[in-house]
């Protein structure tokens, strides 16, 4: 058995990158950025007003004035009005141009208005420049905002739109295909027997898929029979650049997976990981370059195989810059003896030193998802060491964010 490191590295040094397409900005969060994205022009690309109130010549107060004539009230998105007599003012909104031959910005908390005039309050001492973001102070035209390799956030399309992009180039969205394999397994909403099982982990994996941003998803449900699996594979081979397999890949006599895949000519890369859950991992790849992933059918091994090594997997593929590693510390004394990576599930709790705090989350043998549901990831612990203590630090694994 190869580690989990030497898996990962072999998946990353196997899998060939996707493609670039362009998608329109609505449908951009979640993708990999595969475009410098430049500043359109200065951000503010005026000077900006940040306070309801009025804007004046602060010389003018600094001379001793008080009390301002309204010359004109200027909203967001008006044009912009230039300040006439010294003793003028111009009633202005937050958003606003500054007026032209304005320098402070007093709030309107602090003035008191009669229709035709405004008066500072007597307590009142205002500093030049208040209250005024200034032109270009957040970045300027031709400034290089965003790199290739960031995943879109809804900051990151806040930034994209106020560049002016319509549409914006992004890691393609590969097609998936989802297998869950085995002759027990019934789709939710179908009658079943006694003897029988929900088909849960397909369903889990291409959520866990589309929630990465991978949304093209395709699942199907095959029986343990080597002749349906060699015909059915072998289609979705042709149609797919990512297979997802869950179960069919231990030592029982129905587990056909590994043999159908090689009869298809996929390359084998690896079988099995020194690690628990998730030890029977497969991965190849296939006559077309498709990134082939083989799970074991155990709901936890399935989810955290997804998790460790799929996800990761296809946002590099996405052209995505690696992640920052995350860190938590280990809530109580926990005991692992095989000499295997353990991934522990783990519920995480803060504390006010601003410590995370990872509490281990026992399931009932790998075959117990629901107790996954109170989790937030798992922590990763060394095959070196079997006793692990309150207080030790450990790489931490979030589900929802690789």
């Amino acid at each position: 058995m190869i580690t989990t490191t030497e898996a990962t590295q072999s998946i990353l040094e196997a899998i060939s990158p996707f493609g670039t397409e362009n998608v329109p900005l609505d449908a951009a969060a979640g993708r990999v950025l595969h475009q410098t994205v430049v500043a359109e022009r200065d951000q503010p690309p005026f000077d900006r007003v940040t306070m309801d109130g009025i804007a004046i010549r602060f010389a003018s107060f600094a001379e001793g004035l008080r009390e301002f004539d309204i010359q004109a009230t200027q909203f967001a998105g008006d044009p912009v009005v230039t300040l006439g007599a010294r003793a003028n003012c111009v009633e202005i909104m937050t958003g606003a141009v500054l007026p032209t031959g304005t320098d402070c910005v007093i709030p309107v908390e602090r003035i008191a208005t009669n229709g035709t005039t405004a008066t500072i309050a007597a307590d009142y001492l205002p500093e030049h420049l208040q209250y005024i973001h200034p032109r270009g102070s957040d970045y300027v035209e031709g400034h290089e905002i965003l790199q290739p390799g960031e995943t879109l956030s809804p900051a990151h399309i806040a930034i994209v739109a106020s560049c002016g992009l319509g549409t914006v180039a992004v890691g393609e969205n590969p097609s998936i295909s989802v297998i869950s394999t085995g002759n027990e397994l019934v789709p939710a909403g179908e009658a079943i027997a006694a003897h029988q099982i929900r088909m849960s982990n397909g369903p889990a994996l291409a959520a866990m898929l589309t929630q990465q941003g991978f949304t093209n998803v395709l699942h199907e449900h095959l029986p343990d029979d080597r002749d349906t699996l060699n015909t059915k594979l072998a289609v979705l081979l042709e149609k797919s650049k990512v297979l997802v397999l869950s179960g069919g890949v231990s030592m029982g006599k129905a587990d056909f997976v590994p043999q159908v895949l090689k009869n298809l000519g996929v390359r084998l890369v690896f079988h099995k990981i020194s690690q628990r859950p998730g030890k029977p991992m497969w991965f190849g790849i296939g006559p077309g370059g498709q990134a082939v992933f083989a799970l074991p059918g155990n709901p936890v091994s399935s989810l955290v195989c997804c998790r460790q090594y799929v996800i990761p997997a296809l946002l590099k593929a996405s052209g995505r810059t690696e992640a920052s590693r995350v860190y938590a510390v280990l809530g109580e004394d926990f005991s692992f003896k095989a000499a295997l990576t353990c991934f522990l599930p783990v519920r995480i709790d803060g504390e006010a030193d601003g410590r995370t705090i990872a509490i281990p989350v026992a399931t009932n043998t790998s075959g117990d998802f629901s107790a996954l549901g109170t989790t937030d990831g798992y922590i990763e612990l060394p095959l070196e060491q079997s006793v692990f203590r309150a207080g030790e630090v450990a790489l931490l694994h979030l589900w929802d964010k690789p």
